[in-house]
Parts: C-alpha cells; structure tokens; sequence
C-alpha cells in the first residue's frame, strides 16, 4: 500500500501524539508499505519553530524510512483562543496544499490523526479531491474536549467545530478509537458500525526497566538516596500540575521525597512562577527531553504520576504515559477516575487518587514511600501487562490490517 498519512505533529517533537504516529508509520513502512506523512514544522509544545526550520514553506525529510513533508504553520509561544485557532487553521491549509502538490504519485488509503480537529478538514479536501478512501482516527473528541478546556467558547466556533467532525466521520470508511469511553460515545452517536477500538500502549524494545541509566539519572540530579515523583509530559490545560505543586508543598519537609517535572508546555512559566512562589526546595523542573532518554528517567523514578484534571471528559482518558511508565517497571500514582483508574486496578500497577486532590497525592506518595517492597512488585506487574496487552508493534499490525482490509474493499 502507497499510504498517505496526516499527522499535525510529529518528531522530532516530543510527546504521545508524535511517538503514536512515528511508531505506527514505521512498523507499516518495515512490513514493505510505502508511507508519506505530512507534519508541522517542529514547534509544539513551546510555540517556537527553531532556526534551521523557519523561513521556508516546507520541508522534505527521510525518518526511517517515512517519506515527510514539514509545512510551514502560524505558531506562537503566546497561547491564546485566537493563537491556538490560527495554529490549528493553518496547518489545515498548508496541508492540504501540501497533499495536492507535494505529495505526487498514487495513494491507496488516507489515515489522518486528530486532535486537532482540523487535521480533518485537510483529510476531508485531499479525501475527495484525489479520491482517497480515509480512515479517521480520533485520540480525544473534538471540539468537546476544547470546549472543557476553554480553549473555545464562540458558540459559532463550536457549532462549525461540531459540523467539521460529523463530515470527517461520516467521510471516513472506518474510525480508529483509542479509548473504550470515546468507542461508547461514538456508538451512542450513531457510528458503531465504522468503530475500531486500537488503543494507545507502549514501545516495549525501547521502554524497559534500565536500574543503570536510572542510577545515572539519579547522580547527575544529586537525588542518588531520594524517594522520586516523577512527572514527564506536556504541562498544559488539561494536567492540573497545580495540585501535584500542592502536594510536593504538603510533603516540603519529608526531606527523603523529591518531585521532578520533565516536559514543557503552556502552562510551564506559571508552574516555575508558583514552585518559586512556594519556595518549594524539594521540586526539580526540567527541560524537555528527547523520547529516548525517557527510559532512563523512569527507570530512575519510585513512582511515575499520570494525573488530569477533575471533569467528566476524562472519565474517558487513558494516557500513554501511563504505558511507558509501566513498560520501564515503574508503578503509577494516577489521577484519573474512569476508564484509566479501571485499567490501573485490572494491572495491579499503581495507586489512584482522586483528580486534583493534593492531600489525598500526598498521602499516598509518604505511604509508598516507606513499602519499596511493593513498589518493586507493582512495577514487575506493570510491564508483564503491558507486555501481554498493549505492545506497540502489536496495536500497529492491528492498524496494518484494518488498512489493507479498507483497501481491499476498494
């Protein structure tokens, strides 16, 4: 299959999204299929497009194998309702543009990823106009999601939002899923027919328990005897960080507990401004990393946090920080209630706590603490289940044949 693949973000952007699709277009492209997948110039989280990519509309690159084409959007590190809606709109139009004069040759299928959303719009002009069949795939349900998040409030905006994502499913031959909850949503909607349920996991070749980098990570940090709370991801909208800075300020003088913060995101400066604020010694914030040396900082954790914030779009939510940590041996502290905190206890993988609860993170983090023992234990269970159900390289043969049965239906 010749497969034309729309991604607004890719790597060598860090983040779930970006991993999901890579390792998805790579496992196609080693099985003898020919993939193109159209990106964003590098920017996300930050809103800044480094040097060597700005000033040009595109750009062509070869990442093991997968043939991408950068186009050019309107980012910005300020983030706001308008910001984030150029963002959005222009990755759909130089995309599109993209797809019609860049990306020559004969496609098979069309898979495009969302959020955005308006990935869709670009799937839906390149679907019909080169007589593409698409398959839709939908990581969180858009606008509703957005509209959670304040990140839009126009009545106007939601109404063309909602009309945008009724088109795209009903263009698309088939709808990947990645949680059970969003499955149910769609069904009581009335797609259940298209619905393919091929959820988020982890690569377990790359992450895997690593007790010496995890050391290493330890010594540089000067954290070598410390109890690690590790959080690693996008700091942004959706996270509730605030809470787990309440519950590192709760626990400010058990000197034997430390927090580190990996990633960026919108909400970064506030967090840094209210850490400092706080005067909050036992909390370490860092710059991104690149995916590859995640292994190692979750090797080097006690207990990895997965948290959002308290709202019942969540309910819904399994991140995939959730799989890394477990695929590197590392239990969980999650703060998600529903599907994900379902998931956690079929593990045996981790504790939960309520969303946004800091006392109640706090307390749990001082009892695990002192029960290295189980945490060993937890660990172990949470890699042999990630091993035995969510495999990346198992979910993307999945993806491979729903793809080629889509094609074969003509």
């Amino acid at each position: 299959m010749h497969i034309l693949y729309l991604s607004q973000y890719f790597p060598p952007e860090v983040g779930a999204t970006q991993s999901r699709a890579y390792e998805m277009a790579r496992h196609l492209v080693s099985v003898g299929h020919r993939v193109t997948l159209i990106a964003e110039v590098p920017n996300h989280p930050s809103g800044i497009i480094p040097p060597e990519y700005r000033g040009r509309l595109y750009e062509r690159a070869d990442l093991d194998g997968i043939e991408v084409i950068r186009v050019w959007v309107k980012a910005s590190p300020t983030k706001t309702r308008a910001t984030r809606m150029l963002f959005y709109l222009s990755y759909m139009v130089t995309a599109s543009l993209a797809g019609l004069t860049l990306a020559g040759g004969r496609y098979d299928i069309l898979y495009a990823t969302s959020p955005p959303l308006f990935v869709g719009g670009a799937a839906l002009a390149l679907s019909a106009v080169r007589r593409i069949p698409l398959v839709f795939e939908v990581r969180d349900l858009w606008p509703e999601s957005a509209v959670a998040l304040g990140e839009i409030s126009s009545r106007w905006a939601v109404t063309m939002a909602g009309k945008l994502e009724e088109m795209c499913y009903n263009r698309a031959r088939r709808i990947v899923v990645v949680t059970e909850g969003i499955r149910r949503r769609l069904e009581e909607r009335g797609w259940g027919a298209k619905l393919e349920l091929i959820p988020n996991g982890a690569n377990t070749e790359l992450f895997r328990p690593d007790p010496q980098a995890g050391r290493k990570v330890r010594d540089e940090l000067g954290l070598t005897d410390k109890f690690l709370v590790l959080y690693a991801g996008v700091h942004g909208l959706a996270q509730g960080l605030e809470s787990v800075l309440e519950a590192a300020a709760l626990l400010q003088e058990v000197e034997d507990i430390h927090f580190v913060f990996v990633g960026e995101g919108p909400k970064k400066a506030d967090l840094i401004a209210l850490r400092n604020q706080r005067r909050l010694t036992n909390v370490t914030m860092l710059a991104e990393r690149p995916r590859s040396e995640m292994p190692a900082f979750l090797s080097a954790a006690d207990v990895a946090l997965v948290p959002l914030r308290k709202l019942d779009l969540f309910e819904g939510a399994v991140p995939s920080k959730m799989f890394d940590a477990w695929a590197c041996g590392c239990p969980v502290l999650l703060s998600i209630d529903g599907e994900a905190r379902r998931m956690l206890e079929r593990a045996d993988a981790g504790l939960f706590v309520e969303p946004e609860n800091a006392e109640q993170m706090a307390q749990a983090i001082l009892r695990l603490s002192g029960e290295r023992e189980r945490l060993r234990r937890l660990g172990e269970n949470g890699r042999r289940f990630v091993e035995t159900h969510y495999s990346r390289r198992h979910l993307a043969e999945r993806l491979e044949a729903l793809l080629s049965e889509v094609v074969g239906l003509g």
